[in-house]
């Protein structure tokens, strides 16, 4: 099990809360300057926060996340890992790609989604090295789960199930510590402290973790002097991505920290644990750059993207971070207050070839498709 930020700056973290060794940490940080030159003079610095690239298998926001979720199971003794989300989940792919590294076998519960070419590499990923069912519409999740939970108990088969993104407290403290470790860089002079970080939000576990992670920061003196605003992009719609459920993620996640002696008080004798109220106040969500809902594609994404490779940036993907990069692009051009920092969650690894075994031997013919309707579908529409 790896030592993360999380563990350096809160050590009573390091055995109540281990994390598996799935990613290439830290990443780096990478200033924009060739973008800031073609938005104009009224553009502040641009930084990013390279994500993408946290893991050679799969990167992305979501290898933090399933670093403690994995470990977690593991400790549990768990044999199975069953993620859930739509078809084209990061998430999802990330499991599946991941998984057996730590001898956990991949299974995913995944329901429709609107068709993207970002989409269906995820699908094909997570279906050529995970077992995957599916189900008709994103309301039958509870069904899927207790049939799955009926199924394993029968079978005495332990799974451990993720909620979409992971989304847990226990799960958002994967992006605690990414805070924390953004702060470290911060310190070390990578890079100065952002006024503003942009983030695209989905199941609210990444932003939930910064939001709390950069609160925890700036009250230990690491980096900030002043906790960074965090804009939220939205890539689901409200209420999955509402201001409040994001802060109550942090809030909870603060509260598990808190039940394993992490967050008591400094020594000072001043409490580490920020507010409701601190919380919220740190926070924006903004909707303006969803469109015409999750995996639609925006002109303002697909112009992201375009402008993101002139410049050399990270690559951005129509359904998540290029709505976020849009959402970065305005910012920059009307002159928000800077240093401005974009949050790269989109894994930019190559991906393994579809339905072709992987170097452990694993992998899944197409004739699965045949069991699985709507997702042959999906896929035939691409």
């Amino acid at each position: 099990m790896s030592q993360r930020a999380l563990h350096t700056h809160f050590p009573s973290l390091t055995s109540a809360v281990p994390f598996a060794d799935l990613g290439d940490l830290p990443t780096p940080v990478q200033a924009l300057a060739a973008l800031r030159g073609r938005l104009g003079p009224r553009a502040p610095e641009l930084w990013v926060k390279r994500d993408d690239v946290s893991a050679v298998a799969y990167g992305g926001n979501k290898v933090r996340t399933l670093e403690v979720l994995f470990a977690d199971a593991l400790a549990q003794g768990a044999t199975h890992i069953v993620s859930t989300g739509a078809f084209g989940s990061n998430h999802a792919a990330a499991a599946a790609l991941h998984a057996r590294q730590v001898g956990l076998e991949p299974c995913a519960l995944l329901f429709p989604q609107p068709d993207t070419e970002a989409a269906r590499e995820n699908l094909e990923v997570t279906l050529t090295h995970a077992q995957v069912e599916e189900l008709p519409h994103w309301s039958y999740l509870p069904y899927g789960l207790a049939r799955t939970h009926l199924r394993d108990r029968q079978q005495g088969r332990r799974s451990y199930v993720m909620v979409p993104g992971g989304a847990t407290p226990l799960g958002a403290l994967g992006y605690v510590s990414a805070a924390l470790e953004l702060a470290e860089q911060v310190a070390r002079g990578e890079l100065p402290a952002p006024r503003t970080v942009v983030v695209a939000v989905g199941s609210t576990c990444t932003s939930a973790g910064l939001l709390l992670g950069f609160a925890l920061a700036a009250r230990r003196g690491l980096g900030f002097r002043e906790v960074p605003t965090l804009v939220a992009v939205r890539v689901t719609p409200w209420p999955v991505t509402s201001h409040t459920r994001i802060v109550s993620l942090a809030e909870r996640t603060a509260a598990l920290m808190g039940q394993h002696g992490a967050l008591a008080t400094d020594s000072h004798g001043h409490a580490l644990a920020p507010s409701r109220a601190e919380l919220a106040a740190q926070l924006r969500v903004d909707g303006g750059y969803l469109g015409l809902g999750y995996g639609r594609v925006t002109s303002g994404g697909l112009d992201a993207i375009a402008r993101f490779t002139l410049a050399g940036g990270p690559p951005l993907d129509t359904g998540y971070s290029g709505k976020s990069g849009a959402a970065f692009l305005d910012l920059a051009r009307t002159g928000a207050a800077g240093p401005l920092l974009f949050w790269a969650t989109k894994s930019s690894a190559p991906l393994p070839p579809a339905f072709a075994p992987s170097p452990s031997g694993h992998g899944r013919s197409a004739d699965v498709l045949a069991t699985l309707p709507r997702m042959r579908a999906f896929l035939q529409r691409g």
